[in-house]
């Protein structure tokens, strides 16, 4: 669930009363589908808690077709009479159509690279036998299917690169289909292997790899759960039928993730066990023995460990254990147990995200939400720091162990990414793919500022905004949060909020609780029965962009997506008045029920469930958004926004929010639901589509905030 905002008392009346004209042509006039009802009441210790909308989950009914189109109709018959939405549309296709080039990857006798020549629903796979030869196409998604809806999700390579592996989404599901292919002729090798979620595709040798799977659900698959993992070992030319079960198929063995991986020197299987988000168990397999039994390396729940690479039967390990903030052990594979590991990188007072290429370990940081990276040797020497072209995010690092250079990407919130190759013996850096993006990071200002929480403790952001912009207060603005699940928001470059950034609006982004920024321990102060303090880091930050003459209420947008769409709900409910604008994506939002869909159990480290205890159930209660609509109080223009195929947070969180806000929400600001056919939690979303969400997303934004045409005309 991967990226994604004193008091001030105003209300929302006088926030939409700057533009009369637009209201009464817009608001006034909107009829919403009628929602029907049902009579379903649930009961959580003692208390009864109604549930008019459980038939919504329905995602195979008609009825539940039936209102989808219909909210669809009125959502886009409003968007439609935005005056200046088209403008927006032309604007953001402008900006996207540049070519876009990945790193190098080296399999065999090619070097493979994907390429978006710019407005391609899809990118597409090439390969070239050396840097100066012509490129040829080895896989084009964009033909997978008519729409551009089927992406690529992985593409994975035996070890000689003679064969290679690649998963498919259709319509955005999290389901998977593997397909194996001769990679010099293209021709399929054996019928594609089906019902795989949330699964790698590691390769033992060139003989066959290992991937996860879970038995097909009763029921609709794109919302019925799914809780019991399997990891599989598939050799090629076999059905699927016959392979191999590796861990999983036992009651002692039931993990709702369960996820396999070769060590790259081919010796090691290493098979990972969790019940949630966070936490697992850690196995190894010395596949050099014939018959050798899989070997617990550690079996504590409460932390993360993985191998990070294996060299001459020393295991390098990654583990919070012990360190919030992470570090990096080495221990004998022949008793690898805790009390042998002999720290490599020690734990310090940053957070480490260690990488290896090249025979060296590069040590990535995060410093308050920006990268620093460390090179050491497999001695445990620091050969160096790695000289940074800016403050921003690197990412990469991660290459062969024979390889001779690694190649990394840089970028931040008005810096486009650019991709580096970089020498390790020497540590020199050069540009090998620079962007191509209309933009011109001189002109804008990316700036970190601190600002203080409801219980004293010190936030990050970060805004970004053009150099001319006036602090007066009056300037459209948005703010992104997350604030869960350990993930850290760190600087990136987006080319929708350039468009955004283009027409005079702030971007401003909050490094909340919950998320991963400061390590393990700032993880835990979001979480469960400290969740509210994500929501009170959140409205703090409003608090401030207010205060500091950023913008007004009447300017302000908040928004997020999947945990980031619960903060939205959570906080627009609580302080509706401080917001012009909410932006709720594919959210968690009915905190009862959440983990009675697909691997919704697996965030309950983060959560709690309401079956825990009557504290639990309480606290959920008190700020899950669908139970926190209030009759008659007005709410922030919304536009809730999911997909009919989005099996991860399924789609009904949105349809019941939308439901709750449309029957009780008073006053003229509208509350819509736009509903994505054929399409999923985010990943492979077609460039199309794409650009369409985010011109819909940014008028309906404006056309709040009070504005006739766009800011920057």
């Amino acid at each position: 669930m991967k990226y994604l905002l004193g008091a001030v008392a105003v209300s929302l009346l006088t926030a939409c009363s700057q533009s009369p004209s637009n209201d009464e042509e817009v608001n006034n006039q909107m009829q919403y589908p009628e929602t029907r009802k049902g009579d379903v009441v649930d009961t959580y210790f003692g208390t009864e808690v109604a549930d008019p909308y459980r038939w919504l989950e329905d995602d195979r009914s008609e009825e539940t077709e039936a209102w989808v189109k219909a909210q669809n109709e009125v959502t886009f018959s409003h968007l439609e009479k935005i005056p200046f939405r088209e403008k927006i549309e032309e604007r953001l296709t402008e900006l996207w159509n540049y070519e876009k080039v990945s790193a190098p990857r080296f399999e065999g006798d090619y070097i493979y690279f994907y390429k978006n020549d710019g407005l391609q629903n899809q990118y597409v796979v090439y390969r070239k036998k050396s840097e100066d030869a012509e490129a040829e196409v080895f896989l084009d998604p964009n033909k997978f299917s008519e729409d551009g809806t089927t992406s690529l999700a992985q593409l994975t390579f035996s070890e000689d690169g003679s064969i290679a592996a690649y998963s498919i989404s259709e319509g955005g599901s999290d389901w998977r289909k593997i397909i194996v292919i001769d990679a010099e002729t293209g021709d399929q090798h054996e019928e594609p292997l089906v019902d795989v979620k949330f699964s790698g595709i590691s390769w033992k040798g060139n003989e066959g790899f290992y991937y996860s799977s879970y038995d097909k659900p009763e029921g609709s698959e794109l919302s019925a759960k799914t809780d019991q993992h399997k990891l599989y070992y598939h050799e090629i030319g076999t059905p699927q039928s016959e392979d191999d079960l590796i861990f999983g198929g036992t009651e002692a063995e039931k993990h709702r993730y369960v996820g396999g991986y070769v060590t790259e020197d081919d010796r090691f299987l290493v098979v990972s066990a969790a019940n949630s988000t966070s936490g697992n168990k850690l196995y190894i397999k010395d596949l050099t023995q014939p018959d050798s039994e899989l070997v617990l390396v550690d079996g504590n729940m409460d932390y993360d460990t993985s191998v990070l690479t294996s060299q001459d039967g020393t295991l390098y390990l990654e583990t919070n254990m012990d360190a919030p903030n992470g570090r990096v052990v080495t221990v004998n594979a022949g008793n690898p147990k805790p009390d042998n590991w002999q720290d490599f990188i020690a734990h310090s007072e940053n957070v480490l995200n260690p990488s290896t290429g090249a025979g060296y370990i590069f040590a990535e940081y995060m410093v308050d939400a920006v990268s620093k990276v460390e090179q050491y040797d497999y001695d445990g020497n620091k050969v160096r720091d790695i000289a940074l072209p800016g403050v921003g995010s690197a990412s990469g690092f991660s290459e062969k162990q024979d390889a001779e250079k690694v190649y990394y990407s840089f970028m931040n919130y008005s810096t486009p990414s650019t991709i580096y190759e970089m020498t390790p013996e020497t540590g020199e850096s050069i540009v090998y793919e620079e962007s191509g993006a209309d933009f011109d990071p001189n002109e804008y200002v990316s700036k970190q500022v601190f600002y203080t929480s409801k219980d004293g403790t010190e936030v990050p952001m970060i805004i970004t905004h053009k150099k001319d912009v006036e602090l007066d207060g009056t300037n459209p603005t948005i703010l992104y949060g997350y604030g869960g699940f350990n993930i850290s928001l760190t600087p990136s470059f987006s080319i929708a909020n350039a468009a955004w950034l283009e027409m005079g609006g702030v971007y401003a982004v909050a490094n909340l609780r919950g998320g991963g920024e400061y390590g393990k321990e700032w993880h835990k102060a979001g979480t469960k029965m400290q969740k509210q303090n994500v929501f009170d880091d959140f409205i703090a930050a409003a608090e401030y962009l207010i205060e500091a003459d950023y913008t007004s209420s009447e300017r302000l947008a908040v928004r997020g997506g999947s945990n980031g769409g619960l903060l939205v709900g959570a906080v627009m409910t609580q302080r509706p008045e401080l917001f012009a604008v909410a932006l709720p994506a594919v959210g968690v939002l009915d905190m009862l029920r959440y983990h009675t869909f697909t691997a919704g159990a697996g965030w309950a480290y983060d959560y709690g469930t309401a079956e825990d205890s009557k504290e639990m159930f309480e606290y959920l209660l008190n700020y899950s958004p669908v139970h926190n609509v209030e009759q008659g109080v007005e709410y922030p223009a919304t536009l809730v926004t999911t997909g009919d195929h989005d099996d991860r947070v399924v789609p009904a969180h949105s349809f019941k929010f939308a439901a709750e806000l449309q029957d009780k929400a008073g006053g003229d600001n509208p509350q819509l639901i736009r509903i994505e056919t054929n399409a999923g939690h985010g990943a492979g979303t077609p460039v199309s589509k794409t650009i369409e969400q985010y011109s819909d997303i940014f008028g309906f934004t404006l056309y709040h905030m009070g504005f006739e045409s766009l800011p920057n005309e």
